[in-house]
């Protein structure tokens, strides 16, 4: 099984890239294909060779010219930059060249490059990009944070079921609690959207509790959120500079008292849990669901670390099939098996 990487991706690369693809080979001698600039690639690979022996780790380089940045317009890089990393990692996938790829890249690209070369998996009206959220039980998991900002009640049905998948397989939940962003607990309330999206997802087969607010989110009662791209994407957002935001008003507040500066050593570990609870590299990256192959999208501020755990994403993505899963469950007319 072969991992693409796109090593031009993100703010951080390569350093970070080529630093989190030698981090994961050596957790889980997984086959690396590392994608972009071969002499970038190397030059950063030179700075390890005094630690780790690199011929042991299973690395391969594809070389190309191109880069799509953060600025380009999706479509039209996808379209006109071919020998881009992340194209290049995309047809790697698409002609079984490689299991999976990974890219902290413009995401909007990355989906486009998913969709170009991938294609949709038959059944599905339209991918989604779910992302995991800490909450006071472990994570939820949010469909659609990005991808589809207008959507119809199907596709909201359609993201239910393949992040219910996803939970299953990837993260071993037995029966995962779906619930639906909305204004108000009542089957009543919500726009049209969200009203008529209720009524798909209480007759499918889904462990569906119905509608959750905002505060639920956190608050870990559901396992699966569902809503619309643009809402997802503003639940992310906000939640990124609330905790963003927390982490810094403690760090004030103990500056603010000496005593409590002293004891930093003795809360250390405690502090150091919550930091790692709302540290979005501890998950690294979140799949592309939907596609018919493997795709995760990292952080385009991913460090090393983000980039190691993106690509145990990827690894763990591929080793259960999500991809066929959502293909059977879906079937070949856009409608989910109920």
């Amino acid at each position: 099984m072969k991992i693409a990487l796109d090593v031009m991706g993100g703010d951080n690369a390569p350093q970070a890239t080529v630093e989190g693809a030698i981090l994961a080979s050596k957790e889980t001698n997984a086959e690396l294909i590392l994608v972009g600039d071969e002499n970038q690639i190397l030059d950063e690979m030179s700075k390890f060779k005094s630690r780790i022996d690199l011929t042991k780790l299973n690395l391969e380089i594809i070389h190309t010219t191109e880069v799509i940045t953060m600025h380009d317009h999706p479509a039209k890089a996808v379209r006109n930059k071919k020998d881009s990393s992340l194209s290049v990692c995309a047809k790697l996938v698409a002609q079984g060249e490689a299991a999976g790829f990974v890219s902290m890249g413009n995401s909007g690209a990355v989906m486009a490059a998913a969709l170009f070369y991938l294609k949709r998996l038959d059944g599905v009206l339209r991918p989604t990009i779910i992302t995991r959220f800490p909450s006071l039980n472990g994570s939820v998991c949010i469909a659609d944070m990005g991808a589809n900002v207008d959507c119809k009640p199907e596709n909201l049905l359609q993201f239910a079921i393949m992040t219910n998948i996803f939970c299953r397989k990837v993260l071993g939940m037995k029966d995962p609690r779906v619930g639906l962003v909305s204004i108000g607990e009542e089957p009543t309330k919500g726009n049209e959207l969200s009203l008529a999206a209720y009524q798909l997802l209480a007759k499918a087969d889904l462990n569906f509790i119905g509608n959750i607010e905002g505060y639920d989110i956190p608050s870990g009662k559901a396992d699966i959120v569902v809503c619309d791209g643009f809402v997802g994407n503003v639940i992310l957002k906000f939640g990124e500079g609330l905790s963003d935001m927390i982490l810094k008003l403690i760090y004030r507040s103990f500056k603010k008292h000496p005593i409590s500066w002293a004891s930093i050593p003795f809360l250390w570990p405690t502090l150091n849990d919550l930091r790692k609870k709302v540290d979005y590299s501890e998950f690294g990256g979140v799949p592309l669901l939907g596609v018919d192959g493997v795709c995760i999208i990292g952080h385009g501020k991913s460090n090393a670390k983000a980039v190691k755990n993106a690509i145990i994403a990827a690894i763990n993505a591929t080793k259960y099939d999500v991809a066929k899963a959502i293909s059977e469950a879906l079937g070949k007319n856009g409608k989910a098996d109920e």
